[in-house]
């Protein structure tokens, strides 16, 4: 049982590590040399920051661990909030969140919070209908969180100076290699989950681990490449008073897009696979 355990810890790190060194660092990089927006750089690493929970889940529901996948996105979700909280706090980004524009979207991650919770008082939430659903309201959530965007947050984008033509050049030589970057992690990450899934399989089925244990163990090891990047794109901006609105913008939709992924997305690819499985 312990060296299962042990794979277990080395396998779920793995998975962050890479999500970290690799895949959310390249497409960050990526990100700026394409000269995107606040807004748009925080969806991206939303995006890849859902990646350790979309393994996880899929695989615990490919083993029939369907209760470690709920329990796995709910702690995300809730650890995720509380780790962008802290980083608005260290950083002394009190004034920012006052944004009405922050605040909705702030409330819109409390929702994705709440609503798993209510999923789990259910008595049948395994069927295409919930699962329906839950993409149904990514889409909503999508288009609420634009609008809101737009209306209180769309003066605060950054302006990105022109370059020269030679480090243009240069930067897309380094966008391709940014591409192959995410392209290598991508296929570690599909192998590293299949191992994690035998393993998962393992401790509940034959040591008899609770599923609600390994699905909060899964949150909170996930939720590591949320707590980076909450800190880094907040301290890329922290030199200048006047551009720190975009480390927060930046964190809000890394935090809220990471979220609805979770909840919406990857977790209704998880009923769907699980119903097709068993």
């Amino acid at each position: 049982m312990l060296i299962e355990i042990i794979k277990f810890f080395v396998y779920a790190i793995l998975i962050v590590m890479i999500s970290k060194y690799m895949l959310v660092k390249a497409l960050r990089k990526l990100a700026e040399n394409l000269k995107l927006k606040p807004r748009t750089i925080g969806n991206i690493a939303g995006f890849a920051t859902s990646i350790p929970e979309l393994l996880t889940v899929t695989v615990s529901s490919f083993k029939g661990l369907i209760g470690t996948s709920l329990y796995n996105i709910i702690s995300s979700n809730v650890i995720n909030f509380i780790q962008y909280t802290v980083s608005l706090i260290i950083n002394k980004n009190y004034k920012v969140i006052k944004n009405k524009g922050i605040i909705i979207q702030n409330i819109l991650v409390m929702i994705t919070i709440i609503f798993p919770m209510i999923l789990l008082k259910l008595e049948n939430i395994l069927n295409r209908i919930i699962a329906f659903t839950l993409i149904v309201m990514y889409f909503v959530f999508n288009w609420i969180s634009k609008k809101v965007h737009e209306r209180y947050l769309s003066n605060e984008d950054i302006k990105i100076k022109e370059r020269d033509k030679e480090q243009e050049r240069y930067k897309n030589k380094q966008s391709y290699i940014y591409i192959g970057y995410i392209l290598i992690a991508g296929i570690l990450l599909y192998f590293i989950g299949n191992a994690l899934g035998s393993v998962l399989e393992n401790l509940s089925e034959i040591f008899g681990i609770a599923e609600w244990i390994l699905g909060v163990l899964l949150g909170f090891i996930t939720s590591i490449p949320e707590l980076i990047t909450f800190f880094e794109s907040q301290k890329h901006y922290k030199e200048k008073e006047e551009k720190r609105a975009f480390g927060v913008i930046e964190a809000t939709n890394n935090l809220l897009t990471s979220n609805m992924l979770n909840l919406f997305i990857i977790q209704a690819i998880g009923i769907v696979i699980y119903i097709v499985v068993t």
